[in-house]
């Protein structure tokens, strides 16, 4: 599925601007994060929005914490505080790389300095988004220890335990893993939205190519009495003319004639099906040769028959046109009543035929609801057109032969399936 995927379509990316505004690893087809929760995928604009943010806030809580604690605790600890809180608010930016030992050392940091616990949050927030639940509870856990780590070391009057602080680290932290499980909830699901989408459209392109590729088997199968019957007739000529050497100019002529005009038809047969026959086709299937132009008003009658409103004008009758051509018209016109019938019942039908050796066949087949008659609610308007099998087949049938199909809904209500074909008449 993947190889007829990546010959098919292009490669599934979503526009630029929608990139900018979804995280990395959503927006970019592919991202995956390794063990640890990490990911290499470069960020995406609305990323490094982040990451300042995040960065400016660890900075904040940094800063008013040394700013706050410069005067209420004895130097060491002041050193302490400041030369583990700095560096910490650095490790913002390689986060989304390497989470986890991210949240290791901010959190462990946090344990001796108050000036770390931005860098600790934000640090705890990644992991909650991109680690498994068991990862985030343990570092949950030592940073409730670092609330109490920091209740002994930064007592502000009398007191020798500053609840304050540790109360502030157990609500924070039971804040930020619950926002942090919540997104990572939410990005999971989007992911898995994402490459549910994706599937359905490489199995939407595999069964289109699944139908073409029937088609072009049924075409060989169709062709195989077609040809048959042409070189028999050649066999059978070329035979007399060989075994009678003293027949007639007139009976000479006259053979000579049908295998002109018998190895011009089956030329043009071949044409059709050039490059279509595959190797391993089965052929004990075989179906007979199909119908022509010529069969059209039966098939006209046997719609009308099965009580559908159907106008046939008709501009080719008495025109002479080639076995393929008239055949692929044939086909053009069945598809088209079968999808009227089937999704349009009770609508009229009006079929045109028109052309000439200079403009070409042009088929058109329209279906509109009567008069002052509104198309069915119910009806899905384009869909059988979009999705139909019958519709690929045929756009393969038709471009074989150097033609142009359209299907397209019409304002108002109804549809049109309208065919451009090259003129090619039979060699008489």
């Amino acid at each position: 599925m993947n190889a007829v995927a990546s010959e098919n379509q292009p490669e599934h990316t979503l526009p630029r601007w929608q990139r900018w505004l979804l995280p990395a690893v959503i927006g970019t087809e592919g991202a995956q994060r390794d063990a640890h929760g990490g990911t290499t995928v470069p960020r995406s604009a609305r990323d490094w929005v982040v990451d300042f943010v995040m960065f400016g806030f660890a900075l904040i809580v940094c800063f008013g914490e040394l700013w706050t604690n410069h005067r209420n605790v004895g130097t060491t600890t002041f050193v302490i505080d400041s030369v583990l809180g700095v560096p910490c608010c650095g490790l913002v930016w390689v986060r989304r790389r390497h989470p986890l030992a991210v949240g290791w050392v901010a959190v462990a940091c946090s344990m001796l300095s108050e000036a770390a616990g931005g860098a600790a949050i934000v640090a705890l927030f990644t992991v909650a988004v991109h680690c498994q639940p068991r990862r985030t509870f343990q570092l949950a856990s030592l940073a409730g220890l670092a609330g109490v780590t920091c209740g002994f070391l930064y007592v502000h009057g009398p007191s020798r335990f500053n609840f304050g602080t540790l109360f502030s680290w157990v609500v924070v932290t039971i804040a930020v893993v619950g926002f942090g499980s919540f997104v990572r909830a939410r990005r999971e699901l989007l992911l898995s939205l994402q490459e549910r989408a994706r599937r359905a459209e490489d199995e939407q392109h595999l069964r289109v190519r699944e139908a073409q590729l029937a088609e072009r088997a049924r075409i060989a199968r169709e062709m195989h009495d077609v040809l048959a019957h042409r070189i028999s007739l050649l066999s059978v000529h070329a035979g007399a003319l060989e075994f009678n050497p003293r027949a007639s100019p007139e009976e000479i002529a006259r053979a000579a004639g049908v295998i002109r005009v018998s190895a011009r038809a089956a030329q043009e047969e071949l044409r059709e099906v050039i490059g279509v026959l595959r190797a391993g086709s089965e052929l004990e299937d075989v179906q007979p040769p199909q119908p022509t132009i010529g069969d059209l008003p039966r098939l006209v009658e046997e719609s009308r028959t099965a009580g559908m409103d159907v106008s046939f004008k008709d501009a080719l009758e008495g025109r002479s046109l080639s076995p393929i051509l008239g055949r692929t018209v044939y086909r053009v016109v069945q598809e088209a009543l079968t999808n009227a019938r089937k999704h349009a019942p009770g609508e009229v039908v009006t079929i045109t035929l028109e052309g000439d050796s200079s403009a070409g066949v042009s088929v058109e087949v329209m279906n509109r609801p009567w008069v002052g008659q509104a198309a069915p609610a119910d009806r899905d308007d384009g869909d059988h057109f979009e999705s139909g099998m019958g519709l690929v087949g045929l756009t393969e049938r038709v471009t074989l032969i150097g033609g142009r199909l359209l299907a397209e809904p019409l304002a108002g209500g109804g549809f049109r399936l309208s065919a451009t074909l090259p003129w090619s008449e039979t060699d008489d």
